[in-house]
């Protein structure tokens, strides 16, 4: 097996593309990690306004259960 680069220097710099390939993984990860997170942040957030409502509701009905 022959490897393209030969040593660790060698595979940062690229041949002098280096600064380009890496920002496009750095771009890549970052993407990937926001479309990741977002759905995640969106569903706590539409949970914590159910339960908001949830207990408006409650209160508004003379209830005082709690969320589920």
């Amino acid at each position: 097996m022959k490897f393209q680069f030969q040593s660790l220097a060698d595979l940062v710099a690229m041949s002098g593309h280096g600064p380009y390939v890496w920002a496009c993984y750095g771009i890549g990860l970052l993407v990937v990690a926001y479309l990741l997170i977002t759905p995640v942040r969106q569903k706590s957030k539409f949970i914590r306004q159910l339960r908001r409502q949830y207990a408006h509701q409650a209160a508004a009905n003379g209830r005082v259960d709690s969320a589920p």
